[in-house]
């Protein structure tokens, strides 16, 4: 069979074209190939509104990479980070910092709502020693867009450093430099730009770039030696992913073409609708409010019905075509489903589709979840 469709939050399906991108080689050094990376990193900070600001260091490996990378370089040995958490990847930036010997403290709100902005301006009242704050865009434990500009406000009013994970809607959800104030902003290339993955990147404030020589506690994940190879002969200290950069090039052509961050974000928001209104007619509840919910990954609850069993849910969408992930809940039992990637209405119909038809096979009558204090569905 064909391959399937990816309903997940990456990697992702990617066009034709943008696989077509890696069938040729490169040679590292080779001009034709340090004009592309030159081309990318600076298509990259424009798409943030950086490009005046800040510079683009992309690194070798998925996202997680580039979050370490702007962790263990920017935050000094001497700093004190605060991580806003209210999913897996809020605590997994937790962990980083701890692992890499930075101080760190978190402020963490349930996983289906958003951060807490007054919370923390109260932290950082009290506690100057705090020099960086992290915080995740969009949260795809649950698929949840936390206010970022209100936390990016807080942090510039305190004179703090802000460091967002834009991981899962970069490209998609607007981020501007201009309007929210930030020193990185740490994505990758198979996200909502539609590449494929091997490519993260951080997109940082110059000043602070410069100011961090000697931070990195690692000698591949260390951002500012990466900018000053960059900055020296354009190339890559180390052997870097030429397949994958072709593949984001051409994807970032793609992203042009459908109208930037604005046309990217309107057919996930299409697919969003469709995804929602076909599953709630099949009875399924997602976790999150209309109001919260990004147009990334929804996360349903499980239906109740005793005969389904997520493992048969989930091969029984495989056989058709459609490839969903298990939920990262610790505050319901869940499953996810995702709006990103080279997907349309057409392609989200069918999934729902898909659906009805594996609940009626397994004899599953509705996808509504157990009732709050009913023991029956």
């Amino acid at each position: 069979m064909p391959d399937p469709y990816l309903l997940t939050p990456g990697p992702l399906t990617t066009s034709a074209p943008v696989k077509q991108a890696m069938l040729r080689d490169w040679g590292s050094r080779d001009e034709t190939f340090i004009a592309m990376n030159r081309r990318v990193r600076a298509r990259l900070a424009e798409l943030a509104g950086a490009e005046d600001t800040h510079v683009c260091v992309p690194v070798q490996g998925s996202g997680t990479f580039a979050v370490e990378a702007a962790l263990g370089t920017l935050v000094p040995r001497t700093g004190r980070l605060l991580v806003l958490v209210n999913g897996a990847y809020g605590r997994r930036m937790v962990q980083i910092a701890r692992v890499i010997g930075r101080d760190c403290r978190f402020l963490e709100t349930a996983e289906n709502e958003p951060v807490s902005p007054a919370a923390l301006d109260r932290a950082l009242d009290e506690d100057p020693d705090i020099t960086h704050v992290a915080v995740v865009q969009c949260e795809t434990t649950t698929g949840l867009l936390n206010p970022v500009e209100e936390v990016a406000a807080i942090c510039a009013r305190h004179g703090r450093a802000l460091l967002i994970d834009a991981m899962s809607g970069f490209g998609a959800l607007p981020l501007d430099a201009r309007r929210t104030p930030f020193e990185a902003v740490m994505a990758s290339a198979n996200k909502c730009l539609e590449g494929v993955p091997g490519l993260g990147f951080v997109i940082v404030r110059q000043q602070a770039l410069e100011a961090a020589a000697g931070n990195a506690h690692s000698l591949s994940l260390d951002l500012h030696a990466q900018w000053r190879g960059f900055e020296q002969n354009g190339q890559w200290r180390f052997t870097p992913p030429t397949h994958v950069l072709a593949a984001l090039d051409r994807a970032l052509d793609e992203h042009a073409e459908e109208g930037g961050v604005a046309g990217r974000g309107a057919r996930y928001r299409r697919n969003l609708r469709v995804l929602l209104d076909g599953m709630a007619a099949l009875g399924f509840v997602p976790l999150l409010p209309a109001a919260l919910q990004a147009p990334i990954i929804v996360t349903f609850r499980m239906p109740a019905d005793p005969r389904f069993a997520f493992d048969c849910f989930y091969e029984g969408l495989r056989r058709r075509g459609y490839v969903i992930y298990p939920g990262k809940l610790t505050v319901a039992e869940s499953f996810r489903m995702g709006c990103i990637g080279r997907l349309d209405v057409a392609v989200m119909q069918g999934a729902v589709a898909a659906v009805a038809n594996t609940l009626g096979e397994m004899g599953v009558r509705s996808g509504a979840p157990q009732r709050d204090g009913d023991s029956t569905p």
